[in-house]
């Protein structure tokens, strides 16, 4: 079974959900955001560095967010396997994971990435509505709970995301395109890459993910 794992894809492709099901396939689901509350919560020296940017609202630098993520993986947890989850994002950072997963003998086996429709993308997205109190995904469409505006699962209030409307999410696809994409590329010569059609449904998706993994 492949370990150590990236998922990419463009905002909407499915990358949270297919993340969250693979935890159940005993992979450590890390994002950079997790990463940055984690150090910040422990108090590390990279931690205390990483919370001055956020608190006044500046992009953490690349070296930062790399010394981070080296400190996460390094973990004893992440010995059984990893799940990668936006992170890299620039080919700086790709370049830079490379090195740090040589160093600490924990390199990345496959790079999932999950194919999905600019159509579909801006309907899953705008139709998404998160729950404030538990964060349970739910979709007007594809996703409906049981009652409207209410969490299936803890009672809680369903909401919109102020990014999660057509406009906001064009800007963050060219961000995509133009930051991220060239990453498949790099994968590729690698020989890492392996693609997946997300534009069925979540349970289809990670069966096949699922079914490959374990080959």
């Amino acid at each position: 079974m492949k370990k150590n794992i990236i998922i990419m894809g463009p905002p909407g492709a499915g990358k949270g959900t297919a993340a969250k099901k693979l935890i159940d396939l005993g992979y450590v689901h890390i994002s950079t955001g997790d990463m940055f509350r984690e150090a910040i919560k422990k108090g590390t020296a990279l931690g205390q560095l990483a919370e001055q940017y956020i608190k006044r609202g500046d992009l953490v630098p690349d070296e930062l967010t790399i010394g981070i993520v080296k400190e996460r993986l390094s973990q004893e947890d992440c010995a059984k396997g990893f799940l990668l989850d936006g992170f890299p994002r620039t080919l700086v950072q790709a370049r830079a994971l490379e090195q740090l997963t040589k160093e600490i003998n924990r390199q990345i086996d496959v790079v999932i990435n999950l194919d999905c429709g600019e159509k579909e993308l801006v309907r899953r997205i705008t139709g998404r509505r998160i729950c404030k109190q538990c964060g349970a995904p739910y979709h007007i469409d594809s996703l409906k709970p049981k009652v409207e505006g209410v969490c299936d699962l803890c009672g809680g209030p369903l909401y919109q995301r102020n990014d999660d409307n057509e406009e906001a999410f064009k800007v963050r696809l060219e961000h995509y395109t133009k930051e991220t994409k060239p990453l498949l590329d790099f994968y590729q010569e690698r020989g890492l890459l392996r693609n997946f059609n997300s534009l069925g449904s979540s349970e289809v998706l990670f069966d096949e993910i699922a079914k490959f993994l374990k080959s």
